[in-house]
């Protein structure tokens, strides 16, 4: 390897966001160009105070942003060098990843050993693949799907980069529970309300969730409206033995960090790939310390599993992978059929979630149902449960205010949000153009037009619903609001709810036969 050049030069901090990438730049006159033969978008060392990262080179024109004796760093690449703007620096060329080469066999559609998962994680944690490469190692599992073994071991080599808790050692024995949806289905924050029902009972639940990766919110999008959710591993630590629970992002605890590396791609790609997918959600549980998993895998047209067939695949390689990492899994298929609840957004969703908490008359009551029958088979992991009373005693703890409570208690816990966003300002409407019953809702078009408006990303933005599924409907009556902070956003909302609402209206002989007989859990 090339050491770093002998020319020093004075690091900058560009207030550049590149999302979980380092990113460097250099002025084109800058000697080390120059001499070095440097050109844009070639992976490159920066060396700074003892301290090593790769990074992405851009090369600029414009003094204003670094000059020619400057080493630029983004946002990112600056908190890894941990160094004062203005430190001495060096570059120098950077070796391609060990594990380069497992990447481009499977690539050309080969198996990999674990030896080779294991390297190019490890590659992938330490910052040492490019968003390029990121991509084509995500596209790449997903062309040429990954077998079993190739997920367990791509799950172990996840678990193995980052922290693992170990709640034995902090708060005593016991089953350490958790609840995960495979997610696809819009408003869907069920972990918002089984938590605080679950620890309320008295069980460990230390929840640990991602950001939205395709949807309009995650849960830890729309917990963060109501507390801190950025957590440093010292602190979820504490508010787990305060609480019992926490409901935290999982990213700041050091958890599977490989993994919110690889979300930072599937994001724009908007690829989820069931090898992808086992491996994250059982990584991130397994660091997280759970040793009890209950998983919600919805079944619909529009969900991201779409057939009963598909389902069952997926649930076999989910407790494939789970009992080979002693993991206790109870996988659960529900109705993905239509959005749950009736916000769809951070704020929307935390409104609905409170809404329950409260017993408010009007609360959704598919949102509800849903979390007390998540609830309660959660609760049956108690071995002084029976089966079948786990339901009765989540609705008793919900109804009787402990578990409004026990929220209360975690965000306290966790660090109170003085004030919830507001909900966006500008509106717009959607109108049934035809007497009818609600027979289909898409729930990929209702999260495109949600995230048009702005979610997740601006709080306040997304619908409000105000039909569901076999709901009768008269032409020119209200189907969901639009909400939006800024005008661009909601046009471009509106023109695609314009085109196509996502709903779709019939007659009651349409509906599904067991959504007709009002069943939750139909599948």
């Amino acid at each position: 390897m090339n050491g770093p050049p002998k020319i020093s030069l004075s690091i900058r901090r560009i207030g550049i966001d590149t999302w979980r990438e380092n990113v460097a730049y250099l002025h084109r006159d800058c000697p080390v160009v120059r001499a070095a033969g440097f050109q844009a978008l070639s992976k490159v060392e920066i060396h700074a105070n003892g301290q090593v990262i790769l990074a992405v080179l851009n090369v600029v024109d414009d003094a204003q942003i670094v000059s020619a004796c400057e080493l630029g760093v983004s946002e990112e690449a600056f908190a890894r060098l941990g160094v004062a703007q203005g430190h001495a620096a060096s570059i120098a060329h950077a070796e391609p990843p060990a594990s380069i080469a497992a990447l481009r066999r499977k690539i050309g559609g080969e198996r990999l050993s674990k030896d080779d998962l294991f390297a190019i994680i490890r590659d992938v944690a330490q910052a040492r693949y490019s968003k390029i490469e990121l991509a084509a190692f995500v596209v790449a599992t997903n062309q040429y799907e990954l077998d079993r073994e190739e997920v367990l071991h791509l799950t172990e080599a996840m678990i193995a980069v980052g922290r693992k808790l170990d709640w034995k050692l902090q708060v005593g024995a016991g089953p350490v529970v958790d609840k995960h949806c495979i997610g696809g289905i819009p408003g869907n924050r069920t972990s918002m309300l089984v938590v605080p029902i679950v620890s309320a009972h008295g069980m460990l639940c230390a929840k640990t969730s991602s950001r939205a990766i395709t949807s309009p919110s995650g849960t830890a999008d729309t917990m963060e409206m109501l507390a801190t959710v950025e957590l440093s591993f010292e602190r979820m630590v504490e508010v787990v033995k305060a609480t019992r629970a926490c409901l935290a992002w999982g990213g700041t605890a050091d958890l599977s960090p490989a993994d919110d590396i690889l979300i930072s791609v599937e994001r724009p790609l908007a690829i989820d790939s069931p090898g992808q997918m086992v491996a994250s959600i059982l990584s991130k549980k397994i660091a997280a310390g759970s040793t009890h998993l209950v998983l919600d895998i919805p079944v619909g047209p529009s969900a991201k599993v779409r057939s009963m067939v598909e389902a069952q695949r997926l649930k076999k390689l989910f407790e494939y992978v789970a009992g080979h990492l002693r993991l206790q899994l109870d996988v659960v298929l529900s109705d993905g059929r239509q959005p749950i609840g009736r916000g769809i957004g951070p704020v929307l969703e935390a409104r609905d979630v409170m809404q329950v908490l409260q017993g408010e008359p009007d609360a959704p009551q598919d949102l509800r149902q849903k979390a007390l029958r998540l609830a309660g088979r959660m609760i049956e992991f108690d071995p002084d449960v029976r089966g079948g009373e786990g339901y009765n005693i989540a609705r008793g703890i919900l109804d009787s205010g402990r578990a409004l409570a026990q929220m209360n208690a975690i965000i306290d816990a966790q660090g109170r949000r003085a004030e919830m966003p507001a909900v966006g300002a500008l509106t717009a409407e959607l109108r049934a153009s035809s007497d009818g019953v609600v027979v289909a809702i898409d729930n990929l078009r209702i999260a495109r037009i949600a995230g048009l408006a702005g979610a997740p990303q601006v709080p306040g933005a997304g619908l409000q619903l105000v039909k569901k599924l076999g709901d009768p409907v008269r032409a020119g009556e209200l189907l969901y609001r639009i909400h939006a902070q800024y005008e661009a956003d909601l046009r471009f909302a509106q023109a695609h709810a314009e085109q196509d609402s996502a709903y779709r209206l019939g007659s009651d002989d349409q509906l599904p036969h067991e959504f007709a007989r009002g069943t939750m859990f139909s599948l």
